[in-house]
């Protein structure tokens, strides 16, 4: 559904990257259970015998989580030999020992595979160790506002398809509000003092119609009239650069209009072709990134677009009134536009969002 780094898609489709520590000390499921409780008999020693139990029950069903989350990552399990992976282990071990949300121990574990993939990247890994930091201290309505917010933010549709593209938002947003979103100043605060976001009163969000109107303008944009001059040029255009002229399509909600089929106009460098070729005797499709004359000639003709003001308010019009038919979006408007102040998300923050939502929804890719 939503690409990463310079990753290419098709429509609805989810594109996974992940940087492998490689060290080849032969660590399997087993070792690394091992490694595991080697660390937590450090951590047994700061409690006592009455805590003792308690802490054991809820660090355990934190291995439970991770282990399989871990096994399932190609090279993953690997890194319980690395010296700071394991300084983390402990300290995500403290977090769960000291949580009774069950859910933590998920998040925790999306972390811990997370702070694997980002490898040597120092500025990620410090986000990630402060997130493991605040897991059993944030409020489940704060989490939960913090999540969808970076959603927000971050995750965007990639197919070309209008109807597509907001029934994949409304199907990822319908797993994420998984609780009764918060209300008022009180959450925004909580995460301030816990330095997942940073509030600034001077400013103010962008409202929804104006928002993702110009995030996905490839579908709000007035596009190409039929039949025009530039309708013509941009034919040509396409036919000159040996462009299937499928590229083009017609407007949804601008009847008599064609648009290029993208959700916004950077999505013009993720277009693969599709080209036929014999391969032991059938003919298949094989993957066919543009040239770069390719995509000038592409953005060439998005500069055909029209620029008339009014029928560009009509789209989006247009665009609200399809988002306003799907629960999940509404809901998200009606929330999003009522947060009293402009905030920016921190990089321990961003890694805490984006692990719960992809415990929400594991097709999820990993963060940048």
């Amino acid at each position: 559904m939503m690409s990463r780094q310079s990753q290419k898609g098709g429509d609805n489709s989810t594109n996974i990257q992940a940087e492998n520590m490689v060290m080849q000390l032969g660590i399997d499921e087993k070792r690394a259970r091992e490694v595991f409780q080697e660390m937590n008999l450090q951590l047994r020693k700061e409690y006592t015998q009455e805590a003792l139990e308690i802490a054991n029950s809820r660090v355990s069903e934190f291995e439970n989580s991770l282990m399989p989350k871990m096994e399932q990552v190609d090279g993953a399990l690997e890194a319980f030999a690395d010296p700071s992976f394991q300084l983390l282990v402990i300290e995500a071990q403290k977090t769960a020992a000291s949580t009774e949300r069950t859910a933590d121990y998920d998040l925790l574990s999306e972390l811990l595979v997370h702070r694997f993939q980002k490898g040597e990247n120092r500025i990620a890994r410090a986000g990630i160790s402060l997130a493991v930091g605040i897991v059993d201290k944030v409020a489940d309505d704060a989490l939960l506002g913090l999540t969808v917010a970076h959603a927000v933010n971050s995750f965007f549709p990639v197919t070309g398809n209008i109807t597509q593209g907001l029934d994949v938002l409304n199907d990822l947003f319908g797993k994420i509000l998984y609780g009764e979103l918060p209300v008022g100043q009180e959450w925004l605060d909580h995460l301030d003092i816990l330095s997942a976001v940073r509030l600034n009163s001077f400013g103010s969000l962008k409202k929804i119609q104006q928002y993702y109107p110009e995030i996905l303008s490839g579908y709000t944009d007035v596009g190409i009239e039929k039949n025009s001059d530039s309708y013509t040029k941009a034919i040509e255009i396409l036919n000159s650069n040996q462009l299937p002229l499928d590229l083009l399509t017609d407007h949804s909600f601008n009847a008599g209009f064609q648009r290029l089929i993208v959700s916004n106009r950077r999505q013009i460098e993720s277009i693969t072709l599709h080209q036929r070729v014999l391969h032991e005797g059938q003919l298949v499709l094989v993957p066919v990134e543009l040239t770069k004359e390719q995509i000038k000639a592409i953005n060439s003709v998005y500069d055909l677009y029209s620029q008339d003001g009014t029928l560009k308010q009509k789209n989006i019009e247009s665009f609200m009134a399809e988002w306003d038919k799907r629960q999940s979006l509404m809901v998200l408007k009606e929330w999003w536009d009522n947060i009293p102040t402009l905030l920016t998300i921190t990089s321990a923050g961003k890694v805490l969002a984006h692990s719960n939502a992809q415990r929400c929804d594991n097709k999820l890719p990993p963060l940048n």
